[in-house]
């Protein structure tokens, strides 16, 4: 008998046209995980809150079809009712917390099932540690990073100790240890009890390790198979806006067939069959890097440090220097302290110690409305910046407060919001868009204002792979009309394509500083720091080859006639990915 059953499953959301579910059928087998995959809009987290009585109960509706949990039909059931079977971990994680410390949270589901106080006291401990969060099982909530936080709400659901997991976009606010630790979690649990999964994520290369893939599109199932099944359908998967396996992609464009498990495996492969490192290409790749250099020294940071009230210090002595022009990706685990560095770089912290200069300035003493004049920063999550009813006067609220005449501030709308791909969406509230929309308002709230410095703290989070593309295309262009650029991400893969240089940062300090193309080549230090490069880095790693992109590796590789498993120079030695469950 299936776990889930979902037969000829339709969803018209209260108020709306289209059906948002249009006869979904799909049987998940007990044990089984299960990857959602499909653009914004295409069904999926509609089609996971079916399962758990979100959808019809809390979110209204007209609910068609039959959805089945083991033998229960489970369409008259509410969330509660439902609690002991069926976890469930929002998108919007921060929507679930609200205890006064951590581990009262991961407390506070098992309690209300009526758990034995020794069996609480046990999942506590297990699930905190985890999801790296032991430590901090004192700590509030709110005072957690956005990936912390995202750790507890999961750590939450697990406690619960469900025989289904639903988790949507568990991973987007997480390090690339943090998703190691997921799978991790999974193993574990999996190898005490059965466990049915079904994980929506936007990542397809993150997904290989899930039994079967099922990709939506308009509320209907549009593929569905094993990762190996679906490895080279990177054409129907483009198409359906969902970005194919980039080994795939590699594969494909130097004429092999077979499947490639890991770079490893890839590198071999690449290396025993004729093909070397085309030497003008590389020196192309470095000479283009070249071409622009950085302008004068726009912020300097030197020894800053901050400490939170309640007593955790976030930031220890860091410097550093950003000058004109610059494009800087700043990397590093949940609670490094990047997002609390950026926040005094317009003046939404003041330092503990230490100085911050703007053009040779000091910041003390300047007020942050002054200050947004010059840094821009656009928040983590874009819901904590917008207020407005409509999106004209979110976007105008920067501008007014400057004190500009109306005039000014409705050229400055209509710029920004043309820059955004929003031009049309004047009148609309930001809170009926997309969270790739809502994003794109959020950064021409910014925009709006003219500052030479723009910050934004995961800027790709929640978007699917064409909104990523659009973003970070948007982006791009902001630098080259002179814009300087930081981003903070946990996206590797957009800081490898985008970004010139890279900072480092652990425990509150920058540990390491320099170019995208030097540190992305040092991979036994990024995985010290519990970072891994995208796989099209790992394989031209393995190569020898200096490629940031799965473009620049296939343009740096030829075909050889004579001896070809000797022309690449030996690569450093590389840890092997952890396991997968």
């Amino acid at each position: 008998m299936p776990m889930i059953r979902l037969d000829e499953v339709s969803f018209r959301y209260r108020g709306a046209t289209q059906l948002a579910l249009s006869g979904v059928s799909c049987h998940i087998r007990p044990g089984e995980l299960v990857g959602l995959l499909g653009r914004s809009g295409s069904g999926r987290s509609t089609l996971a809150c079916t399962l758990n009585g979100t959808i019809p109960h809390l979110v209204r509706g007209e609910l068609r079809g039959q959805v089945h949990i083991g033998d229960q039909d489970i369409r008259g059931r509410r969330p509660r009712d439902l609690a002991d079977r069926i976890g469930f971990l929002f998108q919007d994680f921060e929507a679930q917390l609200f205890s006064t410390n951590v581990a009262l949270e991961v407390a506070f589901g098992p309690e209300n099932l009526a758990v034995p106080r020794e069996e609480i006291v046990r999942r506590v401990e297990r699930y905190l540690r985890m999801v790296r969060l032991d430590a901090l099982r004192h700590k509030l909530p709110a005072g957690l990073s956005g990936g912390q936080k995202q750790r507890l709400a999961l750590a939450s659901v697990l406690a619960l100790e469900p025989q289904v997991l639903v988790l949507d976009e568990p991973t987007s606010d997480l390090d690339p240890a943090g998703r190691r630790d997921l799978m991790e979690a999974i193993r574990s649990i999996r190898g005490d009890r059965s466990l049915t999964l079904v994980l929506i994520d936007p990542e397809t290369d993150e997904m290989d390790w899930v039994d079967r893939l099922i990709v939506l599109d308009r509320g209907r199932v549009a593929l569905s198979g094993t990762p190996a099944e679906l490895w080279d359908k990177g054409e129907a998967l483009e198409k359906l806006g969902v970005k194919g396996f980039t080994l795939a992609r590699l594969a494909s464009s130097l004429g092999f067939r077979e499947r490639w498990r890991d770079a490893d495996q890839a590198a071999a492969a690449i290396r025993a069959t004729g093909w070397r490192v085309d030497g003008g290409a590389v020196d192309r790749l470095r000479m283009a890097e070249g071409q622009r250099p950085p302008g004068e020294v726009l912020l300097e940071v030197e020894a800053l440090m901050h400490r939170y009230p309640d007593g955790t210090e976030a930031l220890s002595g860091v410097s550093c220097a950003i000058r004109r022009g610059e494009f800087v990706a700043i990397l590093g685990q949940n609670g490094s302290g990047k997002t609390t560095m950026v926040k005094h770089l317009n003046g939404i912290l003041s330092p503990t110690a230490g100085q911050i200069r703007l053009l040779g300035q000091s910041l003390r003493g300047q007020p942050a409305a002054r200050l947004s004049r010059r840094v821009g920063l656009v928040f983590q999550n874009p819901d904590h910046q917008i207020f407005a009813e409509r999106v004209r006067d979110e976007v105008a609220f920067g501008p007014r407060l400057h004190g500009l005449s109306e005039d000014e501030v409705s050229r400055r709308v209509d710029e920004a919001l043309e820059a955004v791909g929003l031009a049309g969406a004047k009148d609309l509230d930001p809170f009926v868009l997309t969270k790739g929309s809502r994003q794109r308002v959020a950064v021409a709230s910014t925009l709006a204002t003219k500052p030479e410095v723009i910050i934004l703290d995961e800027p790709t989070t929640g978007l699917d792979h064409r909104e990523l593309q659009g973003m970070m295309a948007l982006i791009r262009r902001l630098n080259e009309e002179g814009h300087t650029i930081l981003i903070i991400t946990h996206a590797m893969a957009v800081a490898a394509e985008y970004a010139r240089r890279v900072i480092l940062m652990q425990d509150g300090r920058i540990v390491r500083d320099g170019s995208t193309r030097d540190i992305f080549r040092d991979e036994s230090s990024l995985r010290d720091l519990g970072l891994t490069p995208p796989p099209a880095v790992q394989v031209a790693n393995r190569l020898g080859v200096p490629a940031l992109t799965l473009d620049e590796l296939i343009a740096c590789l030829t075909k050889s006639i004579n001896s070809p498993i000797h022309q690449f120079t030996d690569p450093p030695i590389h840890e092997s990915a952890p396991g997968r469950p």
